[in-house]
């Protein structure tokens, strides 16, 4: 083997064992939700979620764990963008990743670094259609949202390449599994897992909860 291409096939494995190594680091960094006492719930909420909805005092915590490429999501979408303007004040709307493998989460944790992260949210759902459906990855659709929503774009780069933001999205997905999410949407009205099987389910939640 030539010398020069024995050298780039080292700096190659360097830089991978390197870039694994990040990854376990930052992953090693996310605390550890600890296990409930008996008879305890497991916490929906982290303190480092994203709320895209404070609410009142005496709101309704509703959560969402999402998928920025799932169909099914990109349909509940209008859904609870009308339940968040009906119950506006009454719930505090939180959203979770629990992605496929894929650069959506990536986008919108970075987005969520320059504090747009609800900016990037309604970007990625509304134009879900011109991009969910490929076969390859479209991290340059994700780079050009950034771009058209005046994100710092070496910041935006810096933060989809560093582990650290790969870690917060899979602690999101390690919680959703703990929590029993198998699929997305899923959704918690202050702790209780709603049962999706008619469109209506999750409003009929919402407004129990906030009649108690």
């Amino acid at each position: 083997m030539k010398t020069p291409v024995k050298a780039t096939l080292i700096a190659v494995a360097v830089a991978v064992v390197l870039l694994v190594v990040g990854i376990v680091y930052a992953l090693s960094q996310q605390p550890a939700q600890p296990d409930p006492e008996a008879g305890e719930k497991l916490p929906t909420v982290r303190t480092d979620s994203h709320v895209l909805d404070e609410g009142g005092p005496d709101a309704v915590t509703v959560v969402e764990f999402l998928d920025f490429e799932c169909e099914a999501c990109g349909a509940f979408y209008p859904i609870v963008e009308e339940l968040r303007a009906t119950y506006d004040g009454d719930i505090r709307y939180v959203t979770r990743y629990f992605p496929l493998p894929g650069h959506a989460a990536l986008a919108a944790e970075a987005a969520a670094q320059q504090g747009r992260y609800e900016d990037m949210f309604h970007r990625l759902f509304e134009t879900q259609a011109q991009w969910g459906e490929q076969s390859a990855e479209t991290p340059e659709v994700f780079r050009a949202f950034a771009e058209d929503l005046g994100l710092d774009l070496a910041a935006y780069d810096a933060a989809v390449a560093d582990p650290a933001t790969l870690a917060r999205v899979q602690q999101d997905k390690r919680d959703g599994e703990r929590l029993g999410v198998s699929s997305t949407p899923t959704f918690f009205v202050d702790g209780e897992k709603v049962e999706l099987v008619e469109w209506n389910d999750l409003e009929e939640a919402i407004a129990a909860a906030v009649a108690e």
